[in-house]
Parts: structure tokens; sequence; C-alpha cells
């Protein structure tokens, strides 16, 4: 038999998990089934006593995830076009449930027969090596597969093909001079990204009140707001990743958030568990050193940042007060931690202004929706058509917010506290600058990020925060 009709009779296997999909279904499936209905841990304790065919059939029967909605490699794919290009048949042959893959070849239509687990059989390692003996012979397949279990496979197969190696595959495909396919392997950076560490500038707003009270010297409120600043950006980091895996399928049909380590398939779910784990013991531990109501002001945020994600973000414009009144929360649980006491002012200051920039954040979305303007945002309570009145809200947000400094300035309060009250003045119209410019860049398509984490990168913004920030020191020194 020649080379192009042996090749056309022996068919080009495929590994699904971290090989033709950057993720591992049973992990993704398990833990966003858990995330969404927590009630189900001990339920899914007695699947996996009752073996891991078991579990992972009864993960896939409850995990939403369509055929569509998994992180596929594109050289993979590719590869698998080339073969069908070549008359070679492709088989699907994966340890995943049926319902999986079935879901997963039908979505690519590019497999000629799919070999999946049952209740009785996990078809992985020795037990996918001794079906495609059976059915193909020994030597007579070629494979695709990532990991050690796929050692057994290597080994039986005519041809193997390696793609994004754990060690021991990777170590196995140098010493039989395999084809590596793809060699990316999880980097500590995509680690740091799902993190999201440049939302802790977030958490800035928790010096607020040490700050308006003139307490910048005092060391032990200092070494406070800066365990409280720490406490809750490692809390945040966790909520976000709960976030990320709870919203995995909405993320990687959206054109930018696809690309985050987790929905991409960069970092794996159960390395990205665990470092929410981490975190949440991390931000437990400095919480533990500041007072009981720094405390309840970082269970309230737990309660309301969780109650978000499962909810409130796919409530109509409970999204953006909720959005508005924890970027409050943080200030007053700066308050909290170091025990100042709390403006009026400042909390309604507060509310208008977070609220504005909330609403940009729902404007922007609703800008990028590309179905028309009866579509709706997905995983959001909003349709294309909500646009202009999110935009109306939003500008009346940020005029209300410079009103309300405004008020504060000329009150008996500001009187009191800062010898020069005149100069605070400016701030009224540099707040007004630095949110309608905001909405201004919105309305031109030109805002993409975080409208928060946008004021702290773009550099007007931030000349405009430290000419605020002097002319609040200013006013507050008795020079003149």
């Amino acid at each position: 038999m020649d080379a192009i009709s042996e090749k056309r009779h022996m068919p080009l296997c495929i590994d699904l998990d971290g090989t033709l999909i950057a993720t591992d279904s049973l992990w993704e499936g398990l833990v966003s089934v858990l995330v969404r209905r927590p009630w189900l841990f001990f339920a899914a304790i007695l699947w996996a006593m009752s073996g891991k065919s078991v579990l992972k059939r009864e993960v896939a029967a409850r995990l939403a995830h369509q055929g569509a909605d998994w992180p596929y490699r594109d050289e993979v794919i590719a590869r698998i076009r080339q073969a069908r290009a070549e008359g070679q048949p492709v088989w699907l042959v994966t340890g995943a449930a049926e319902s999986t893959a079935q879901a997963i070849a039908t979505h690519l239509g590019l497999f000629d027969r799919v070999l999946h687990s049952t209740d009785t059989e996990n078809l992985t390692s020795a037990r996918k090596r001794d079906r495609l003996v059976s059915l193909c012979g020994d030597g007579g397949f070629d494979y695709v597969g990532n990991s050690r279990d796929d050692i057994a496979v290597f080994d039986a197969a005519r041809r193997s093909i390696i793609v994004a190696p754990d060690s021991a595959a990777r170590k196995w495909g140098a010493s039989h001079k395999a084809e590596f396919l793809s060699l990316t392997p999880t980097s500590r950076l995509a680690v740091f990204k799902s993190i999201r560490v440049h939302q802790w500038l977030k958490n800035v707003l928790i010096a607020v009140p040490l700050v308006l009270n003139h307490e910048f010297a005092n060391a032990e409120l200092v070494l406070a707001v800066l365990a409280a600043f720490f406490s809750f950006s490692f809390l945040a980091s966790a909520v976000y990743i709960v976030n990320d895996i709870s919203d995995l399928a909405n993320d990687r049909q959206h054109p930018r958030k696809r690309l985050r380590p987790l929905a991409s398939g960069a970092v794996s779910v159960p390395v990205i568990s665990t470092v929410a784990v981490a975190l949440l013991a991390a931000s437990v531990g400095l919480a533990s050193l500041l007072p009981p109501l720094f405390w309840a002001a970082l269970v309230l945020y737990a309660f309301v940042t969780t109650a978000y994600t499962f909810v409130l973000k796919r409530k109509l414009l409970v999204d953006v007060f909720t959005l508005a009144g924890l970027y409050t929360l943080r200030i007053i649980a700066g308050a909290a931690a170091t025990m100042t006491e709390l403006s009026f002012w400042l909390l309604a200051f507060s509310i208008f202004f977070f609220l504005s920039l909330a609403l940009v954040k729902r404007y922007v979305e609703l800008d990028e929706i590309a179905d028309g303007e009866g579509a709706w945002l997905k995983g959001r309570g909003y349709v294309g058509f909500d646009k202009d009145m999110i935009g109306q809200a939003g500008v009346a947000s940020a005029f209300s917010a410079a009103m309300v400094l405004a008020l504060y300035v000329d009150s008996s309060e500001v009187a009191s506290m800062y010898p020069q009250p005149w100069m605070l003045w400016p701030l009224c119209p540099l707040i007004l600058y630095m949110l309608l410019r905001i909405w201004i860049l919105a309305r031109r398509s030109q805002m993409h990020d975080d409208p928060v984490v946008f004021i702290m990168r773009d550099w007007r913004s931030q000349v405009t925060t430290f000419v605020g920030a002097g002319l609040v020191i200013f006013a507050s020194l008795n020079v003149w």
C-alpha cells in the first residue's frame, strides 16, 4: 500500500481536552456548575465516588455550554482541515462525556467519527489506546494529544503529534522525536492578568477619608489604609475570578473578553481556582488586623459583588446603581479602617460621580452591539435602543456630581475645615471636564477601557486629578 493510500485508511485521532480545546471540559464544567449552583457540591462528591465517567456525565448534563462556547485551538483545527483535504479520515477520540463530545463535533462539522466516555468506561489513557488498537490495529492511526494520559496512546500510534504538552508529554515527545504542533505553556503572566491587578487602582478610594481628614502623617492610620487596600484588592480579584468562571460562555462570544486568559484557555480552571482560594485567605487574614466595622464593610462588599456576579448584573439599571454603590462602599470601608467620620457630602458626590462612570461602561457595551438596535446585550438587561437613554442619564449624573460638590464647597463644614475654601471652587469645572470628556470619547466610540481605570491611565485625567489635589492642599494651608 503506497503512502497516500495508507494515509487515507488510517484515521487522524484528535484528543479533546487540552488539545482541540485549550481547557479541560470536566474541570471547567465542574467549577462552572458549582459556581452557579454551590448546593451541588455534595452531590458532586457522590458522582465522583460513583466513577469519573459518572461525574463527567452529570456535570455535562448541567453545563450550559454549547458547541461554540469552548476555546478552540486554531492550529489543531488547521491540521484537521489539512488532513481532510488530503483524504484522511478524522476522529474525535475523547474522555469527555457524550453530550460534550457530540456538541463539539456537531458545531465543528469536521469529524467522521466520535468516540467518547460512557457510563461504564472512562475513555482515557490505556482504555483509549485499547479501543483504538481494537478498531485500527497497533500503529494503525495517527494521534494528536497533549498530556501524560496520552502517552499510552502515543506508544500505539503510527505518528504522534503533541499540542501544548505538560512536562511528561514534552519529555516523551523529545525522546521519541514526535511532532510538536504547539509549545505554548501556561504562563505566570496569564495568571497575573486573570487577577486583574490593574483593577486594584479602584481601591485607592479607601484612602479618601484619610486624605480629606488631613491625616497624612499618622503612620498608624496609613498602615491601616494599606492593610484595607490589599484586603479589598485580594477579595476583589477572587470575585473577578469567580465572575470570569461563571461568565465564560458569554466572554468567549465577546470581541475583547474572549482574549482574557481564562476565556482563551491560557490559564486553566484548576490553577485559577486555587489562586482564588489563596487570595480569599489573604484578604481575610489582613481584615483580621482591622476594626470590626471594616469587617462589616468587607463582608457587605463580598455579598453584594457575589449577588452582582450571579443576579444583579443582568438587571436593567440595578447593575449600574450597584456598581456606583460598590465604589462608594470602598470609601465607607476606608473610613471604617481608620475610624474616621464620613461626610454626607462625600457619599452623595461619590454616588453621582460613579453612577456616571458605571453608565459609561454600559453605554460603551451597547455601542459595540453589532446586531442592531433591537439586539440584547449578552448577559445584561439592555437592548441597543437603550443607548441614548443611558447616555442622557450618565451626563445628568455628571452634572449632579458637580452640583453636589458645589453645595459642599459652599457649606459651613468646608468653611470650618479649610482656611481658604474659595480655592476649592475650581474643582467643580474640573470634575465636569473629566466626566464630560469621557462621555464625548464614549460617544465617538473611543472609550474601550473601564472608565475608572481609564481615568487612572489617561494623562489628561491625571493632570486634572493632580490639579484638583493641589487645590485641596493649598486650600487647607493657612498661609494667605
